[in-house]
């Protein structure tokens, strides 16, 4: 596994930047801080509707593109094209497995109950207060685990190895312009920023794209050029070095693939539902949109981007090892030490070894600052988001009276202490075991995340859940899932030509198979604990539409209606058909146009044609 030593310096790919990059980058820089600073002046930044939704008044194509950029850190830039470098285009399936159709599904929801975080959602549907604040820790830690750590371990390897600059340096600087804006102007700064690091990112990747191609003689050469990519020093009697045969199909055998093909449809989709329907950042992005039309054609926005990454990330990474074999495809321990000072290999600097040695002096800077756009989008969602749920989901709970000006004050507390976090953080990434970082990120979230999405899918389909059943689910859940990671962490994959010491066990069941045994472990224990006991009550199920995100009814507000939840699916269908009623806060209205209603569903069946399309040619 990845081990950095602190003690071995990196030698820069390229000597240091030139004058146009630094201009070019300093222009990102300037842009970036006005574009912040102008988006902090068109919402309220005094109030929580302000400050954590945006007012509850954006439009879709910011939203959209702030969905994208969120969920294309630097983290994944790093990961997927180092992934891609090792093993082929199988990793794409991560990208493409993405429903619009779950995000809309869940803002509906979210819109109708008036919350703020999904586990706020979760505390009402079953009442209490533990599974609101385990889940909001878990959250928590897990963007600590998978998403701070990860961002900034690539962003810092990406400029310590372009450019050599001083790590600790080059991070905080990055994190204090990041934090400037998303202190000051809370989401819709988060969202409008988002939206110009997209356009940066995308120009970028399109240029760096077509240079690529260009040197290997266009798509249609990939394949041959990457099955020739075996370095000069490997480790006899092994096979580590050789490129897969398979690395140009999306499913790979289910048992000796490196990405099963029943892990790569069920467990992943067990993993994208987590994602896309319970993870704030990804909620909090759609609580802020107009009307449901606009969360609509914001998720459809953002699944079409994530189309991208295979053009412009994945197949790079492929390209970088046919160009560069000794350095992104090495094995031998201590070529891949000298290379990247990890011992396991090198692909996580195929994305930055390709940028350095294709693009010229000026274009350099500018695939700088698309990585330091990845890097920055997606911790400005993170701080945003952890902070909201620290404040609305812990914060709160012990403090229910607290002011709007107190809870806005810990808002911002937590996004410096989440800052202080992850420079702490950085020394710890050095000397960390994370192979492949896509690896690393997904495995993960296969560990943590599976028995949240079993409690999330059964609060909304089967009525009967109740709390017990959903906080014993989370228990034995959490149990075998860390269970799971401890023994991942104690044996790591070892080196080419080392025998693996690890238990069969461990080894024989992938990390998304464990996934889909984990959700249905945890979804049998809920059934189970629910049926033994007492069933949740009408209020539980059928949620009142007067709460809000200060947690109270509205002053002369008429007491909800009794009704009929719909059958098969513990949603109140009645209730969201009611007109809005009159709050402070804007809410979201589930209203649509028949036209834009239509619109969007056409452009959904279509994007999932588009997918089954690219699934089946890519097979």
């Amino acid at each position: 596994q990845m081990n950095i030593c602190c003690t071995t310096p990196v030698t820069p790919l390229s000597p240091s930047m030139v004058f146009s990059d630094v201009i070019v980058i300093s222009t990102y820089f300037l842009l970036n801080l006005a574009v912040g600073i102008w988006s902090s002046c068109r919402v309220s930044r005094n109030t929580l509707n302000g400050y954590f939704l945006a007012g509850r008044d954006m439009a879709w194509w910011p939203i959209g593109a702030s969905l994208f950029a969120s969920s294309e850190g630097s983290g994944l830039f790093i990961g997927l094209a180092g992934t891609g470098a090792a093993g082929g285009i199988a990793v794409t399936g991560f990208e493409w497995n993405v429903s619009g159709d779950a995000a809309v599904c869940d803002a509906r929801i979210s819109i109708h109950s008036r919350i703020v975080t999904m586990p706020e959602y979760l505390g009402r549907r079953f009442g209490g207060e533990r599974i609101r604040t385990y889940l909001a820790v878990l959250s928590l830690l897990l963007s600590v685990f998978t998403k701070i750590s990860t961002d900034l371990y690539s962003g810092a390897l990406f400029i310590q190895v372009c450019l050599g600059w001083n790590l600790y340096l080059s991070t905080v600087l990055m994190l204090v312009v990041t934090a400037l804006y998303t202190i000051a102007g809370g989401l819709a700064a988060v969202i409008y920023t988002d939206t110009l690091q997209t356009l940066v990112m995308i120009i970028g990747a399109i240029i760096l794209t077509i240079t690529a191609f260009n040197k290997i003689g266009g798509f249609g050469n990939l394949e041959h050029v990457y099955s020739l990519a075996v370095p000069s020093k490997i480790i006899p009697n092994s096979t580590c070095h050789l490129p897969r045969q398979d690395a140009m199909h999306l499913f790979r055998d289910a048992i000796t693939g490196d990405l099963p093909w029943p892990g790569m449809t069920l467990g992943l989709t067990i993993l994208a539902t987590w994602y896309w329907c319970s993870d704030q950042v990804i909620v909090q992005r759609s609580l802020s949109a107009k009307n449901m039309s606009h969360v609509k054609g914001a998720s459809i926005l953002a699944a079409y981007l994530k189309m991208l990454p295979f053009i412009f990330i994945v197949l790079p990474g492929m390209i970088s090892r046919a160009l560069y074999p000794d350095s992104v495809g090495c094995v031998d321990p201590e070529e891949c030490v000298r290379v990247c000072g990890a011992e396991v290999g090198c692909s996580n600097i195929a994305f930055p070894k390709l940028v350095i040695e294709l693009m010229p002096s000026g274009l350099r800077g500018l695939m700088i600052a698309v990585m330091m756009a990845a890097l920055m989008s997606s911790l400005t969602s993170i701080f945003n988001s952890s902070s909201t749920l620290f404040t609305i989901d812990i914060w709160k709970k012990h403090r229910p009276r607290a002011s709007e000006k107190e809870l806005l004050l810990v808002g911002r507390i937590v996004t410096v202490i989440l800052m202080v976090v992850s420079v702490v953080w950085i020394p710890i990434l050095q000397s960390a075991n994370s192979g492949q970082l896509y690896v690393y990120i997904q495995s993960v979230t296969s560990y943590l995340a599976p028995p949240v999405t079993a409690v999330f899918t059964l609060a909304v389909f089967w009525k009967r859940t109740n709390e017990q059943g959903a906080f014993w689910g989370l228990m034995v859940g959490l149990v075998v899932g860390v269970c799971r990671m401890v023994l991942e962490f104690a044996f790591p994959l070892p080196r080419c030509g080392v025998e693996d010491s690890a238990p069969n066990v461990l080894r024989s069941v992938h990390y998304l198979h464990f996934a889909i045994l984990l959700c249905g472990l945890t979804a049998t224990v809920i059934i189970v604990v629910s049926l033994l006991t007492p069933p949740p009550t009408h209020d539980q199920v059928c949620k009142q539409k007067h709460k809000t995100i200060g947690g109270g009814s509205q002053p002369g507000s008429e007491p909800p209606r009794r009704m009929r939840c719909g059958q098969g699916t513990g949603w109140c269908i009645s209730a969201l058909r009611r007109s809005e009623e009159a709050s402070a806060p804007r809410v979201p209205s589930l209203r649509e146009s028949v036209f834009w209603s239509r619109f969007c569903c056409v452009n959904a069946l279509l994007l999932v044609s588009i997918n089954i399309f690219l699934y089946a040619y890519f097979a």
